[in-house]
């Protein structure tokens, strides 16, 4: 159990980093990522939205009390990451971070069932 503990931690600290990382630069670099969303084939008005979706899943990802919420929040992170790999896919940049990114959710996700049971 203490193993699975020590993934599910640094899964999720790993995937919230990412995220919360991604969503500073949508706050703060705004014109910036609107010009990477133009470029990927994707509309600019998306970036503060998705800022504000990425911060609160991050709360629920660590929270956890909602079980719903939780559910939503590893939903929309994984549409997320993968759209964002499809769209680097498509656009021939590196797929590297979408990667890691993926494997960190999953891992968060599977591994916090067993770690953080959430009771309806």
């Amino acid at each position: 159990m203490k193993v699975q503990r020590i993934i599910y931690w640094i899964a999720t600290l790993g995937i919230c980093s990412i995220i919360a990382y991604s969503a500073q630069m949508y706050i703060r670099q705004t014109a910036m990522v609107a010009g990477f969303f133009t470029h990927l084939n994707y509309p600019e008005y998306l970036v503060m939205p998705l800022a504000v979706a990425k911060i609160c899943a991050i709360a629920m990802l660590l929270w956890r009390g909602a079980p719903w919420l939780t559910e939503w929040a590893y939903a929309g992170l994984f549409f997320d990451i993968s759209l964002a790999a499809v769209a680097h896919f498509h656009a021939q940049e590196s797929l590297s971070v979408s990667l890691i990114a993926l494997i960190l959710l999953i891992l968060s996700y599977f591994f916090g069932k067993e770690v953080r049971p959430m009771y309806l």
